[in-house]
């Protein structure tokens, strides 16, 4: 079968390969991948060729799938069942986070479709859960719903972020204000739950390039309001909107250093700075604000399994909208127009489906 794969150890370019089939064994579960999705943490490895020709891993980690090989010994899945995974395929299960449920911050993680796996991903024909994992976290997949489509399901990931990071660690209450940074599948259900959750003025903040898809797809999901951070002034334009005594929470998906400093100074007293989103340049201005004014910078990282049960029943129910972002639907064949796609913002979600004859 055909699969995507990196190569080299920090950064390295992708290449379409020949892999054999996943063998499974007694415990483990093999997937079919009906849908997958790029996401921006494969976005940062495109037309990143560093030469090497270590491989580092296939690739996919946002896809679902149907069941068609279970292990002797499994008892809890059977072939069949429409599942979409949530990443996992190793953990220590004895660190803190392991003791608390928290699989994803585990430090000895290893993640389908992320680096240095060697289970697969679901940017291929198939894709191994190890048995491992399934005995450790019982929840590493989840049923997919009737109603609910594999596209729709492949992108749980980031739907689970988003929820994690307002309902589960921001204190926002219905009634108040949130702004939201960076367009992105992350972005844009943030804007979807702090909908849920009862925010009134829910703001968009994006560039002069997102104005051209992403900012009508934001009001079509719930933002009421979208700045352009290449033309207005931001902290200026949100405090007008929201009043500073409304304003107490920032969710941060863009990873810029900029929307981090223009996040603190915008909240009020009290406030809450959500970072969800990933920058590698040092910070190169005071954060004195989140002393002088008891502001909260939240560290956010991934998810939980009470994200997958409420986010899979939102969106079984129709409260989370997928649709509106997959802008491009792909065979795998054609994987690098897809990521020309995200890389231009001409594309929200590219959604890839094993097109190959094997």
């Amino acid at each position: 079968m055909k699969a995507l794969a990196r190569y080299g150890k920090e950064f390295g370019g992708y290449r379409m390969i020949d892999v054999p089939e996943p063998t499974c064994g007694p415990e483990d579960i093999i997937i079919e991948i009906k849908a997958a999705a790029i996401c921006g943490a494969d976005m940062k490895h495109y037309k990143v060729d560093n030469g090497s020709d270590e491989f580092n891993s296939i690739r996919g980690h946002e896809f679902a799938g149907e069941i068609v090989k279970v292990g002797e010994l499994v008892k809890d899945w059977k072939v069949g069942q429409r599942v979409v995974s949530d990443n996992s395929a190793h953990v220590c299960g004895v660190c803190p986070a392991c003791e608390q449920g928290d699989f994803l911050c585990c430090e000895n993680k290893v993640n389908l479709g992320l680096d240095n796996n060697t289970w697969g991903g679901g940017f291929s024909k198939y894709c191994k859960v190890p048995g491992e994992i399934l005995r450790i976290h019982k929840h590493a997949i989840w049923e997919i719903p009737e109603n609910v489509k594999y596209e729709e399901a492949a992108v749980l990931d980031p739907i689970c972020n988003s929820y994690k990071a307002i309902a589960q660690q921001a204190h926002l209450l219905p009634g108040q204000d949130v702004v939201v940074f960076g367009t992105g599948p992350l972005g844009l259900f943030a804007v979807q739950v702090a909908r849920i959750m009862g925010a009134v003025n829910i703001v968009m903040v994006g560039l002069e390039e997102d104005t051209k898809v992403r900012f009508g797809v934001a009001k079509e999901l719930g933002a009421t309001h979208v700045v352009n951070g290449s033309k207005e002034d931001v902290v200026k334009r949100c405090t007008e909107i929201c009043g500073r005594d409304n304003l107490g929470l920032v969710v941060e998906c863009s990873g810029a250093n900029i929307a981090l400093k223009q996040a603190i100074e915008m909240l009020r007293p009290n406030g809450e700075v959500v970072r969800v989103g990933m920058g590698f340049k040092p910070l190169e201005f005071s954060i004195n604000d989140i002393t002088s004014w008891n502001k909260s910078i939240i560290g956010h990282m991934a998810y939980d399994s009470t994200s997958w049960r409420n986010a899979i029943r939102l969106l079984e129910a129709g409260q989370i909208k997928v649709q509106p972002m997959i802008t491009h639907r792909l065979g795998l064949s054609e994987w690098e127009k897809g990521f020309e796609l995200m890389a231009n913002k001409e594309a929200i979600k590219v959604i890839f489906h094993y097109d190959f004859e094997d």
